[in-house]
């Protein structure tokens, strides 16, 4: 069945040969089934919410608009509700942690209040006066000394309920997907999804690659406040976030080195995506005290092949970033042969 292309301004209509109406994302969503099918690829959802993503980089800017705005309308996916889990998670524990240590501040209060009674008592032992005025102090006395233990009853509870809910939460971030410190992936979901993407490109044999960048040794030696160098790495973090695509796995591996892996992506592919997370981040600026900053990254590109577990395919891509950070200024980025 032909399609016509011609288009109502702003209706986001399309009329097909038959004269019949047609949505924009219903043609659209054929022509993502017809590519995947061409490309002898199984038409999961997987793979069709990929190539559903990877195409609309070649469609117009209001096309894109269109598109997205109906995407905000659904759900997102069961890893991002899992992220949004995991921060609650993290609030409750600083929650808890903060009412222990009001727990803790209250039993230091009060201890000190009984010293402070303890003390006045022995001043009016050793004075003249009444004996109605020594009852006082012994009545006082005494509710301190049951209100103290009651309050280190509780704060031995809390303490209990403290450990207790500590070690769940210390089970729980075992088994998380995000970090906490980039609002990105973290390193276990990044590894566990570069085997299983690597797992993939055995048996469809496409084309998929992995990029690692990080903050250049040449700006870190222009910085010696860790916090400001801190500050320029989520910068570089909220870049990634910024310009990558939906099906794009972005995570921190640890030491402010973070990893993309693009599915679906040839070498070819994944060197212009470095060179345009290069230029973009080098036409970002930061701003320290009245001095600017251009920011500057050291990228490594990998095509993932079946030669090399995940583990040694990250190491090959973190070291071509670690030659690309050596290489002269023209060197933007180092793509790994193996």
């Amino acid at each position: 069945m032909g399609v016509d292309k011609r288009e109502g301004v702003g209706s986001g209509i399309t009329i097909n040969a038959l004269g019949e109406p047609t949505s924009d994302l219903e043609v659209y969503a054929k022509e993502v089934l017809s590519t995947l099918i061409s490309d002898n690829l199984p038409p999961t959802p997987s793979n069709f919410s990929l190539y559903f993503d990877r195409l609309m980089e070649e469609k117009s800017e209001s096309f894109r608009k269109q598109v997205n705005a109906i995407l905000e309308i659904e759900d997102g996916n069961d890893d991002e509700q899992s992220m949004e889990l995991e921060k609650s998670l993290k609030e409750g524990f600083v929650s808890v942690k903060n009412i222990l240590q009001v727990s803790a501040s209250l039993y230091k209060n009060m201890a000190l209040m009984t010293k402070i009674l303890e003390k006045h008592k022995v001043e009016l032992q050793t004075s003249t006066e009444s004996h109605t005025v020594m009852r006082i102090v012994k009545s006082l006395d005494d509710d301190v000394g049951k209100l103290n233990t009651i309050l280190k009853k509780q704060t031995s509870q809390m303490k209990t309920l403290y450990d207790e809910t500590a070690g769940i939460i210390k089970s729980v971030e075992n088994e998380t997907i995000f970090d906490n410190q980039y609002g990105l992936y973290n390193r276990r979901y990044a590894m566990n999804k570069i085997d299983q993407e690597r797992q993939l490109v055995i048996e469809f044999k496409h084309k998929s690659s992995l990029i690692a960048l990080k903050l250049s040794k040449e700006i870190e030696g222009q910085i010696s406040s860790e916090k400001v160098l801190h500050l320029m790495t989520r910068t570089i973090a909220r870049l990634l976030l910024k310009t990558s695509r939906r099906s794009d796995i972005i995570a921190h591996y640890g030491s402010g080195i973070f990893l993309m892996l693009l599915k679906h992506t040839d070498a070819p592919s994944a060197k212009n995506a470095a060179q345009r997370l290069y230029d973009l981040v080098a036409s970002s600026n930061f701003f320290l005290a009245e001095k600017e900053y251009n920011l500057k990254i050291a990228i490594g590109v990998a095509e993932i092949n079946n030669a090399k577990s995940a583990e040694e395919l990250i190491i090959a891509t973190i070291d071509a970033m670690g030659r690309a950070d050596e290489a002269p200024e023209s060197i933007h980025y180092v793509v790994y042969e193996g």
